[in-house]
Parts: structure tokens; sequence; C-alpha cells
């Protein structure tokens, strides 16, 4: 079946669900087997009860018999052909009440069966061996308990028949009564004999069903992931038709139409370079682009089957991902290598700022040293924070969120910063959009370090020549309702080319700068759910603006108070 793996968006071809997966809070149906059980046991009914009517009638029958004894078979077998046809023709509507069924017909066999024999002596045995045939299939659907209660009930009919027999002054009375316990046996025999194997083709059954199901899960898992898959996937046919194709092969070849199916006219390069494969055996590994404004990608190709060109397997890999896991592989392998370096870095560092620290106290420097002993102070600040920004980056904690008043937070975080920095006539100040609390999940240690870093690029490059830096902090809710944390300034704002890439790891436009500090302040919000930009501000200025995960008010208010 030829479908295509698209995602639901416009003009794009969406999955056909499987339907052998099982929907939820969907009716049990009832299992095959018991409705072909049921209707074999209608069918050996409507039989046996032509095969009573024909033993009673049969010319060699009717020379033996009196009036009476005629009319007394008569009576005994029209009706239970009319309730065998009528039990067959209700077949499917007795099938939810299968147990219930099954009973009332084997009552009804049992006494048939017992007036039968009364009524055709002669043929005993064949009617008692077909009884045995109701009572095995009856124990195919109904318990051992009620199965071998109707066993029990057909062994009681046998040998009361045999009773009234002997008692009654009929010949062989003794015989017919060893006969009917022989068949008692037999009956119980045959009702557990069923019973078992209808356990175990149950069993059977329930397993087959089941891995049925789980096959066709596992094919729509496989689906489902071959559809997420960032490498491109195109199943291809010897004439070059499309079969199925996933997401990334979709976007990678243009975004076509469900109704483009050719490959030579979708993808000619690609189409010349299967062409190529297939017939040299050779792999073209150049980059290539497939469309435009799409990025470049290196074709793989391999048979679905060994030695059967019939299908082909297409793979087209993103160059653009392949740079990224180099570039992350790269920055992995140079944060560790820079964090043991800053460690090896830091103690001899200390020794220096203590050093530095115990010199300015001396009462014999002049002006001029006390110069000198101050630049060793700032330069070692300056690279103990280049060390703790190098430290970050391999540290890497994992997130612990918390339910916030975010407005009571950022409060509470420009006072703690105040208090910790001297802030000169610079001004930071809170600003809450709104009377009400704005609730928000984050990682309070991890929002103060994404903070702390914003505000300090505020204050330190948001101004303007000769004035003083004016840094707001703001909360607010989104249009949508997520709680927004803002730091702006009034300073000349972020060149458009600039803030491209300024989230970049080791990019910085300063001098004294690491390129560290945004990039740790947007790898700290992805690790809260929440996603960290640049906005430029009309009229001059930067807002870095965080938009976090929102919280229920509810929580919040319980844990404040305790409940």
């Amino acid at each position: 079946m030829e479908h295509i793996l698209c995602p639901d968006r416009p003009g794009a071809p969406n999955v056909v669900s499987n339907p052998a997966l099982p929907q939820l809070n969907a009716p049990r149906p009832i299992p095959a087997a018991i409705r072909h059980e049921m209707l074999f046991f209608n069918g050996f009914r409507l039989m046996q009860a032509l095969v009573y009517i024909g033993l009673a009638f049969a010319p060699a029958q009717i020379h033996g018999l009196s009036l009476e004894s005629l009319r007394f078979a008569l009576v005994v077998t029209l009706p239970y052909l009319l309730f065998a046809v009528a039990a067959l023709a209700l077949t499917r509507r007795c099938v939810p009440y299968a147990k219930a069924a099954v009973s009332i017909w084997l009552v009804v066999d049992i006494i048939a069966a017992v007036l039968a024999l009364s009524a055709i002596d002669y043929s005993r045995i064949g009617i008692a061996m077909m009884l045995a045939v109701n009572l095995g299939v009856g124990a195919l659907i109904l318990s051992l308990r009620v199965s071998s209660f109707f066993a029990a009930l057909a062994t009681l009919g046998l040998l009361g028949r045999a009773l009234f027999i002997q008692h009654g002054g009929g010949g062989g009375g003794e015989s017919s009564l060893l006969e009917s316990a022989l068949f008692g046996v037999a009956y119980f025999a045959i009702t557990t004999l069923c019973h078992v194997l209808s356990r175990q083709l149950r069993a059977s059954e329930a397993l087959a069903e089941q891995r049925s199901t789980d096959l066709a899960n596992l094919s729509q898992v496989n689906e489902l992931i071959i559809r997420r898959m960032k490498t491109g996937v195109l199943l291809v046919d010897d004439a070059n038709r499309i079969h199925q194709i996933n997401e990334s092969a979709w976007m990678l070849l243009g975004n076509p139409s469900a109704e483009q199916r050719d490959l030579g006219r979708l993808a000619p390069e690609l189409s010349r370079r299967l062409y190529h494969w297939m017939t040299s055996g050779k792999l073209d590994e150049t980059a290539t682009q497939l469309a435009d404004g799409v990025p470049e990608v290196v074709p793989r190709f391999s048979r679905l089957a060994p030695n059967d060109d019939s299908l082909v397997l297409i793979f087209l890999d993103d160059t653009s991902l392949v740079s990224r896991r180099a570039e992350e592989l790269t920055l992995s392998s140079l944060g560790r290598l820079s964090a043991s370096i800053a460690h090896e870095i830091r103690n001899p560092l200390a020794a220096i700022r203590y050093s530095a620290q115990l010199l300015a106290e001396s009462e014999s420097m002049d002006s001029a040293d006390q110069r000198m002993v101050e630049i060793i102070n700032n330069h070692c600040v300056r690279l103990n924070e280049i060390i703790e920004n190098i430290l970050q980056l391999s540290r890497r904690e994992r997130s612990r969120p918390e339910t916030l008043d975010l407005g009571r937070w950022a409060q509470s975080f420009v006072d703690e910063y105040k208090q910790g920095n001297d802030i000169g006539n610079d001004t930071l100040r809170v600003v809450v959009g709104g009377p009400t609390a704005v609730a928000a999940l984050a990682d309070p240690q991890q929002l103060q370090q994404v903070a702390w870093n914003l505000v300090q690029n505020a204050l330190r490059y948001g101004r303007m020549p000769g004035e003083p830096a004016r840094v707001i902090v703001i909360v607010r809710t989104g249009e949508h309702g997520e709680p927004i944390l803002e730091v702006t300034d009034r300073g000349p704002g972020i060149a458009p080319k600039v803030a491209t890439q300024i989230f970049e790891p080791f990019y910085t436009t300063h001098e004294y700068g690491t390129g560290l500090g945004l990039y740790l302040a947007r790898q700290m919000a992805e690790a809260n759910q929440a996603s960290l930009e640049y906005v430029r501000v009309a009229g001059g200025g930067s807002c870095f603006r965080l938009v976090l995960t929102p919280a229920q008010m509810g929580r919040m208010a319980g844990e404040a108070t305790g409940t």
C-alpha cells in the first residue's frame, strides 16, 4: 500500500493510521471461535433431530411398533426438530449470551435424548453416543463445573430410564443399567477432555491475538520513528516511483505535493545518483541540494532485500545536522578541557588575590603602588568571573523546578543584587504588570543565574556615553497566559548583525568579555523549558525576554500556606 509519512502541515499528506490497532474504550468483541462452536453445535443438533426422525419412522421400526408408540415418537422427534431449526436460525443473536443459551440447549438435548431412547429402544447406543457429542461441544464453551453438571444430568437420565425399565418388568434391565453407567463415565471423560482442549485453544487464540496486536503496534511505532527521524528516508521501486517518504525527506525535497511520486521529476540529481549506484555500485558522497532553500544532503542507498533491486531505501543525511553535531562535540570537548584548566588556574589566582589584599593593607605604600594593587585586584575579579563561567559551562546541573510568584521573586532578586553589588549612579528597579500574581515554574537558583547575567550585561553595556545605566526588570503575563520576565535598558541597543550571534558561545564584542554569559543564560533557560530571546526596543535600548513555563496559582497558594 502506498502512503507518505509526512507531518500535519498545510500541503503535506498525512499518515493513515493503522486500523489493526485496538481502540480505547471499545466494546470487547466475542471471540470468533465461540461463534463457530455454537454454529456447529446447532448444525449438529439439526442433523441429530433428523436422525431421530429417521430412526423412529424407519420401515422396519414402523412394522414392530403400535400406533401409540408411533405417536409417542412423533411427539418426541418433531418438536425437537422444530427446536433445532429455531436454535440454528437464532445462533447469531444468541452469541452475546453464549453460556446461558448453551445451558438451555443442553437441557433440551438431554431430555430429548432420554425420551428418544424410550421411544426408539433398538437405537439406544447410537442415540447415547450422539448425546456425548452435545456434551463435548457444550464443554468447549461452559466452565468445567457446569459441564460436569450436565454430564451428571445426562448420566442420571440414562440411569433413571434403565431403572424404570428394570422395575417396569422389561427385559434386559441389568444390562441397560450397566450400559448407562458406562456411558455416564464416558460423558464425564469427554466433558473433561473437551474442556481442557478448549482452555488450550482459548490460550492459543489469545496469544495469537496478542501477537497480532503487538505486531500492529510495533509496525506503527516503527512508522512513527521513521517519520520523526532527522535523516530523510525514501522507499523507491524499480520504476523510480516513491512509495514512502518521511517528514525530513519531504522537507529536504522542497515540500512536494502528495501526487508527485516520480523521483526523476521530483529530484533529477537524486534519481541520477540512484541509477549510477545501481549500475556501477559506486556511491557519490558529495553534498548536493535537492531543492531551493533547503540544506545540502549526502544521499546513501541500500537495497531492501539482498540481490533484489525492486525496492531501494534512500537515506538523505542533512549536512547542517552533521556540522551541528560536530560543533556540539567540539564544544563539549572544549568545555571539559576548559574546566580542567580553570581548576588549575583557580588556586594560584586565589593566592595572588589574597596576597594583593594583604599588600593593600600595608601603610608604607604610596599612591602609585596602591594603584598597582587595585589593578591586580580588578583583574583577579575579572579572571575569577571567567573561571566561574567556564565551570558553569562544564557542570550543566539538572534543573529542579518550583512554583514561583515571579513578581515577588524579581523584587527579591533586585534587592539582593543591589546589596551585593555597588551600582553607583545606575538605576535598577522592578515593574510588575497587572494586579494579579504571575506564577511560573522554574529552578530558582538557575533563574537567578540567568537574571544575574542579563542584569550584569545591561548595567555594563546598556548605557549611553556619559550617562548612568537605567535597567528595568519587567514581570508580566503574555498574550497566551505565559509568564514573562524582561530585562530592558535605555542604551544604544545591539546591531542586527551582532544580535544574531550574541547567544553563540565565545562570541563577544567587548575586549574583556568571555562570550559565555548569554550562551549560559540560554542553556539554563532551555533546561527549565523556557526560551530566551533578544528584542530590539523602538527608540533605542535592548530587551532580553525570558518566556517561562506557566504554573497553577492554586498549587502556588497551597505551597505558600504549607497545605
